[in-house]
């Protein structure tokens, strides 16, 4: 059977989970093999096994964490070559996604981003994605060189599959070309308990009619009550309510969670295209005809200040 090449995401060894996700999909059409880049691959290598990697090629050099990114697109060429795989396999997000068209282009082959489903097909891996703003759907696969898909969190449910996951030291050499970049300094994220927006599996936003920043504790108490990411639209963050890092929207961040939960947003375009892909979809809006209400699954017409408060409310009964 032929390999498939997963580049693996994670933290200091830590897997996250997109790469789980990368690894059930690619079972579909070959034998994984993960590319681990960065420290404590050994330790990686017990969860990306679990998940069905033959195999797992790790590197670590200094450049990966000097330079940006483009050490890394060295690394996933070199394994490439080492493979000649039937497909590569990146998450979809910014760093992914530019190491994806890199590599492409260095190696001659088509790409397809932001898909959120990859199937095997008689010519090759077959990649769905939500497209125009999420108004339609399509079907493709590319006809040049060796299939480079990027892949949306939340596309697939990982599911274990347990294999070798054997460690192979992967020979990097990083190009002078490859040093134009470098890290200066870093600033670590604060964490606030919660999820990250684009991969968690339920996502509570809210939008003007929060009406406030003071108001937004409200969204951040069903989200916590969830265990959900707190996501905002762009009338939200425009007017300071919210951080832009945690804007959905075409402009900010696409997600695709098993529930997204949008209370007192309209359901411009533009917000629709980053979350219509969700997989069951709730409103909360005063208004009936706001045009949020069409792509729903369950609607409610009502005050936010009053549902959401319950809703909040009855989750912490039935999980108490």
């Amino acid at each position: 059977m032929a390999e498939v090449l997963v580049y693996v995401d994670h933290v200091d060894g830590a897997v996250r989970k997109p790469t789980l996700e990368l690894l059930t999909l690619a079972r579909r059409i070959g034998e994984p093999v993960a590319v681990h880049l960065g420290p404590n691959a050994e330790e990686a290598a017990k969860v990306l096994g679990e998940y069905g990697a033959v195999k797992v090629l790790a590197a670590d050099v200094p450049e990966f964490a000097e330079y940006l990114v483009a050490p890394k697109v060295d690394a996933l060429q070199a394994a490439y070559k080492a493979v000649t795989p039937a497909a590569v396999l990146v998450p979809s997000s910014a760093e992914g996604k530019e190491i994806a068209a890199r590599l492409a282009v260095r190696i001659g082959s088509g790409i397809i981003t932001d898909a959120v489903d990859v199937e095997a097909g008689d010519e090759g891996p077959v990649a769905t994605q939500s497209v125009f703003a999420a108004s339609f759907t399509t079907k493709s696969r590319i006809t040049e060189g060796t299939p480079v898909i990027t892949v949306k969190p939340n596309s697939a449910a990982p599911e274990a599959a347990p294999a070798a996951g054997t460690v192979e030291q992967l020979e990097v050499t990083v190009a002078d070309a490859s040093k134009g970049t470098k890290i200066v300094s870093r600033t670590p994220r604060e964490s606030t308990g919660r999820p990250d927006l684009t991969e968690a599996a339920i996502v509570v936003s809210g939008g003007r009619g929060v009406n406030g920043a003071e108001n937004f504790p409200v969204i951040e108490a069903l989200a916590d009550s969830l265990g959900a990411a707190v996501g905002a639209s762009r009338a939200a963050v425009d007017a300071g309510w919210y951080p832009h890092t945690n804007q959905v929207g075409q402009t900010g961040k696409s997600v695709s969670p098993q529930l997204y939960i949008a209370a007192g947003i309209s359901g411009a375009i533009q917000h629709r295209a980053g979350m219509q892909t969700s997989k069951t979809i709730v409103a909360i809006n005063k208004d009936a005809e706001a045009p949020i209400f069409d792509l729903v699954d369950y609607g409610v017409v009502g005050d936010l200040f009053d549902v959401v408060p319950a809703l909040t409310e009855e989750v912490k009964t039935r999980k108490g």
